[in-house]
Order: C-alpha cells, then structure tokens, then sequence
C-alpha cells in the first residue's frame, strides 16, 4: 500500500522501512543476549525477581513470621533470636548483595545507554549530512529558476555539513565559560 508520500506500508500500517528498522533492533538485542556471559545472566535474573512482588511477599513471610516467633507470639514455638541479631545480620548480608547486584544491572543498562547514544549521534550527524545535501539541491534548484529566497545568506552556512569535533569543542568552551561566569557571580 502506498501512503501518499512515498513509503510503502506493510500490513500493519507502519512504513516497510521502520518494521525492517524494529526488526533489525529486536535481532541486534536478542543476539546481544545470546552472547551475554552467564554471570550477566544470573545478576539480571537475580535483578528481576529481587524487583517483584513475590520478593516482596516472600520476604514479609519470612521476616513476618521471623518476628513474630521471636516475640513469642506463636504459642508452642519457643523464640530463638530474641534480639533480633541474627535477623539483622541476614538483612544487612542480604542488602549488600542486592545492592551490588543492582549496581551490576545499572552498569549493564549504561552500557546499553551509550551503545545507543552512539547510534542517535550516528543517525542524527547522517540525517545532517542528508539535509545538507538537500539545502544544496534546493538552493540550486531556486538559483537556477532564479527564486529571491535562493540569496539568502543563511542557506549557504546551512549547506556545511557539521563537524562533530568542532561542535563538541565549542560546547567544552561554552561549559568553562558558563562555569567560569558562575564561579564569578559566587564569589562577588
């Protein structure tokens, strides 16, 4: 089916090129997944059922009833951590190793954070390079049929395609300047 604007559309109305785009997405994950060591395996299945509701139920079972024998509240079971020392110290035992399993998953989902950052900054610096390539096209369409619009100064800074290391530069003075001008206003 086409839509009118060029893109064919598969059956459920998405354009051909974004179902391929999912699908490529959904294989590069899955296949990321198939070569994931198993210790990953382990923390993020250890990170998904500590995240649960049954984790939760769990836990106020056992504590709960931890509690509540060691009270002395069931009749006919005598306490046997009275102090609650040996709850405390299976709960401070239990913390760290959850925190770190939760430090694990966070590292893991940075890394799938950058991967893609990466692949906006690929897929935004080629949607500039295309749109440069068009502002030429364009201009020079308009110029050849002798459009007014076509002699405007600004098409000709947009026709230059963007160099990321100038642009991260000019950001890195522009931050010390900022930086600089705040560290001023603190102290006058």
């Amino acid at each position: 089916m086409n839509t009118g604007t060029g893109h064919q559309e598969s059956g459920s109305g998405l354009a051909r090129i974004m179902e391929r785009n999912i699908r490529a997405l959904l294989t590069r994950y899955q296949e990321e997944q198939v070569h994931e060591g198993w210790q990953e395996r382990a923390a993020a299945a250890i990170t998904r059922f500590t995240g649960s509701m049954t984790f939760v139920y769990l836990h106020l079972l056992l504590f709960g009833g931890w509690i509540v024998i060691n009270l002395g509240w069931m009749p006919g079971i005598r306490p046997f951590d009275p102090s609650f020392v040996v709850l405390a110290m299976i709960a401070s035992v239990e913390a760290i190793f959850l925190s770190t399993f939760v430090l694990i998953t966070q590292n893991r989902m940075a890394k799938q954070a950058d991967k893609r950052a990466d692949l906006d900054l690929q897929i935004s610096l080629l949607a500039e390079h295309e749109v440069t390539r068009l502002i030429e096209l364009v201009t020079a369409m308009a110029q050849h049929m002798e459009i007014d619009a076509a002699r405007n100064p600004e098409l000709s800074e947009l026709a230059n395609d963007v160099q990321p290391e100038v642009v991260l530069d000019r950001m890195d003075t522009i931050k010390q300047k900022v930086r600089q001008e705040t560290r001023d206003k603190d102290r006058g």
